[in-house]
């Protein structure tokens, strides 16, 4: 239903060339994954026998057994809907193939074999094996490889075969070797359909190989758009002259989601839900992977598809989905404040050129919020590069009706602490006087009462910047885009916005790490004020202890709820229902699902009725997966309806809530 399913690797432990006692050890390990209930087990690279039988390949008892063995665990399968693929050796025509044998339902429905046969270092697999290029079949019976049964059959035999379940899952396999190729046998595989590569491997261990393994498998997956499962023999196959690691891990379109900790291990199994709506998602948007399956339709032309009939692997129940409740920001703090770090020279740099084009200073709105604070980093950092005085930076604070002590202290101290003069401009005055021009009750505190004194303020940043050579750097953020959160040419408009793809749960981030980075030692306990201050647009008048009363988020929620609805609905144009089943996962400690629901009904809302704004939102750089520019990746008609979306939000009221 939510395209979520369930991989398993499965390194169970083996005796080398013992067929009796793999075979066990394999349904042992078959029986503890049934309990997980996998979808898609996959064992390591001739798992039957063992990797490391040398001559004994050559051996017609070795093979025997094999084969006696194997049609024994297709057997346990029959009344069994999981995909079940082991590595095992094959024989055609008098020449021995490495082979992964892809089992369903008490058949065996492919034999996907091995193309690159390494002969070089510690590898000698030529002295045995031969490539799939030299197979002269497209098919083999059971009986001619040495399964004994009371009905033969046909199976499909391969490097070229795309299997398609009933329920639209398409896979393909490649053996070890196969991955290290300059262009893999998964290029066409991907490129003819397959959305899941699986690998069965047995790579040795040595110094830094793991790390390139890894490296490997996350490249295969994201330059295929495709899930890439791996596994790999373990520690018990002979240790005469090397070490198996058993490194198994399972990537998602150039991430990992899971893998074995244990640089050695042996006997276990790695559970790991896949979300192949991501798969799915980014197929169906990239031209270039379309292009590239056009571009070389010759070669895709040998692709076989085997049609699964009967055979359905249930979607998972999505238990081991990662969905962390931030998914713009890294889990780890090295890798955030990396990437904050990475960003932040993205915008300064994308100012800098917008700066040196139009040879102007940068004007800056200074709320004494988190949003105005970052572009006002920004800007300093920009002339600092540039070799241009502090002074250069035009820094103005308009203070109005809901201005308080704290964000009005905290916007002179942050100028000041720049090397910057701040410039006070109370608007105030001009309010009161458009007020009364336009016939508004001062006393009648709406939308209109709100929004002159964000319009005010735009018109005081735009003609001081005419009269001093400046541009007006915007301060809104992706988050508040995303909602329609900012007054109609007022804070919507500027002359160049650095932070315009940049979520609100990214900014504050942003600014910590500026903070804890020392980059304005002199700046750095008045940001971690600013860290601590409610967002809020300070639009209505603070109370009578001059705290602020108008919390942003108690009107619109959680931004950490909108940037995940956001992040899931246009990263990967999922459905309502499927964001909400993550959200519910990622956020079970903090919210109902009444308030997911109530949060969500408003994010659809907004974000229809609220295109307009972005339509003419102004340049700024994209630095993420998601933007909404007109001109990148968001076209979207300003009048187009929210209607489908918000049935669907209905219906989940109705199944959740009422």
């Amino acid at each position: 239903m939510y395209d979520f399913y369930r991989a398993a690797a499965l390194v169970p432990k083996v005796r080398v060339a013992d067929t009796e006692f793999n075979k066990e050890a394999i349904l042992t390990k078959l029986t503890e994954a049934y309990e997980y209930d996998a979808g898609i087990i996959a064992f390591p690279e001739l798992a039957i026998t063992g990797y490391t039988c040398q001559d004994l390949f050559l051996q017609s008892t070795l093979y025997e057994n094999a084969m006696r063995a194997m049609s024994e665990i297709v057997a346990t399968t029959e009344n069994r809907s999981e995909i079940v693929i082991i590595g095992s050796p094959v024989k055609v025509n008098s020449k021995l193939y490495n082979s992964a044998f892809v089992i369903i339902g008490g058949k065996v429905i492919g034999i996907s074999v091995k193309t690159f046969i390494p002969n070089h270092n510690e590898f000698y697999e030529k002295r045995w094996f031969t490539s799939a290029v030299d197979l002269d079949v497209n098919f083999v019976y059971a009986s001619e490889i040495g399964f004994e049964l009371e009905e033969d059959y046909e199976i499909p035999i391969g490097n070229n075969i795309v299997y398609d379940l009933e329920n639209g899952l398409k896979f393909g396999v490649e053996i070890c070797e196969d991955l290290w190729a300059t262009v893999p046998p998964s290029t066409w595989l991907t490129l003819g359909g397959a959305e899941m590569i699986i690998n069965l491997s047995a790579s040795n261990e040595l110094i830094t190989k793991r790390d390139y393994r890894r490296s490997l498998v996350k490249q295969a997956s994201a330059s295929g758009y495709c899930e890439y499962l791996y596994v790999s023999a373990g520690a018990s196959e002979s240790t005469q002259d090397l070490v198996f690691s058993g490194h198994s891990l399972l990537a998602e379109n150039g991430t990992i989601l899971n893998e074995n900790r244990d640089v050695v291990a042996d006997d276990y199994i790695m559970i790991a839900d896949m979300d192949l709506g991501k798969i799915r998602a980014d197929r169906l948007r990239s031209t270039t992977f379309a292009d590239s399956a056009a571009y070389n339709n010759d070669i895709l032309s040998d692709i076989v598809t085997v049609k699964c009939t009967g055979y359905d692997v249930v979607d998972s129940d999505g238990k081991y989905i990662i969905a962390p409740e931030h998914p713009f920001i890294p889990a780890s703090k090295e890798k955030r404040v990396r990437r904050c770090n990475d960003i932040f020279d993205m915008q300064v740099a994308g100012l800098i050129k917008r700066l040196t084009v139009t040879g102007s200073k940068p004007v800056v709105g200074v709320s004494g919020g988190m949003d105005s604070t970052l572009t006002l980093l920004v800007c300093a950092k920009a002339l600092r590069k540039m070799k241009k005085e502090p002074g250069e930076l035009i820094a103005i604070t308009m203070p109005a009706f809901g201005t308080t002590d704290r964000t009005y202290r905290n916007s002179i101290d942050l100028i000041k602490s720049l090397g910057a003069d701040p410039l006070v401009i109370d608007i105030k005055d001009a309010c009161l006087q458009h007020y009364k021009d336009i016939g508004h009750d001062i006393e009648v505190k709406d939308v209109t009462y709100e929004n002159v004194q964000a319009r005010e303020r735009t018109q005081v940043l735009m003609d001081y910047a005419n009269s001093h050579g400046g541009i007006v750097i915007g301060t809104g953020d992706l988050s508040e885009l995303a909602l329609g959160w900012c007054t109609y040419n007022a804070d919507q408009m500027s002359m160049y916005n650095v932070n315009g793809s940049i979520p609100k749960t990214l900014v504050r981030w942003m600014i910590d790490s500026v903070a804890e980075n020392d980059l304005f030692p002199e700046s750095t306990e008045i940001l971690k004020d600013i860290l601590d201050t409610p967002i809020s647009p300070e639009l209505l008048p603070p109370d009578e202890n001059g705290n602020i009363v108008q919390k942003t988020e108690d009107s619109v929620g959680p931004y950490e709820l909108h940037d995940f609805f956001l992040y899931y609905s246009f990263r990967y144009g999922y459905t309502p229902s499927k964001v909400f089943v993550l959200a519910r996962k990622a956020f079970r400690e903090k919210y109902t699902d009444k308030e997911i629901l109530k949060w969500m009904k408003l994010f659809y809302t907004r974000f229809f009725n609220q295109q307009f704004k972005r339509s003419c939102m102004p340049d700024g750089i994209k630095v993420g997966s998601v933007s909404l520019s007109p001109r990148g990746d968001l076209r979207m008609p300003s009048d187009a309806s929210s209607r489908i979306w918000l049935d669907e939000v209905a219906e989940l009221e109705n199944r959740y809530v009422l």
